[in-house]
């Protein structure tokens, strides 16, 4: 009888140990080749729709100045904005948007993709953003208020920049 239990018992932890997800130590995510895709696709995408846009250099978002607004603010992480906006996955449906009803944020608070491109314009401005995913939310699918945002996800935001705050 109590080599059955220890049989039993090791049948148990066996299975323990079997159905435990197995990961490669050495497997890490590289995001290079991903970011490298991103910029292809809105390559591709700019180029498809006729869509007159330039890319932050440094950073490699792209984005079309719609209006500059006026102003001459200097942004820091610390800066409060108040915006209307719409957010879509690139080639796909929105997940986002104010809908005509201004929301209020920290320039820290928000994505990368925002923090850089943002300060392309000033009050009264308009802006779309094309973020690559490194710059939005990455490698992890997100749930929004209108829809799931794929991992991987470029993102493609118009903004109006209603007020800055310092």
């Amino acid at each position: 009888m109590l080599k059955i239990k220890h049989i039993l018992l090791l049948v148990c932890i066996a299975g323990c140990f079997a159905a435990c997800k197995k990961t490669d130590v050495g497997e890490v995510y590289d995001p290079l080749p991903q970011f490298k895709a991103d910029t292809t696709a809105i390559r591709a995408y700019v180029k498809a729709n006729n869509i007159p846009v330039l890319k932050n250099e440094q950073y490699g978002v792209f984005y079309q100045i719609i209006l500059p607004g006026s102003g001459n603010v200097q942004y820091t992480l610390n800066t409060a904005i108040s915006v209307d906006y719409e957010g879509k996955v690139m080639n796909g449906g929105v997940f986002d948007s104010s809908k005509g009803v201004t929301k209020s944020f920290t320039l820290g608070n928000l994505i990368p993709g925002w923090q850089i491109g943002l300060p392309y314009i000033q009050k009264g401005g308009k802006i779309r953003l094309f973020i690559p995913s490194y710059y939005g939310y990455g490698e992890v699918a997100r749930s929004a208020p209108e829809s799931t945002i794929p991992a991987n996800s470029v993102l493609d935001f118009t903004i109006t920049l209603n007020d800055v705050i310092q």
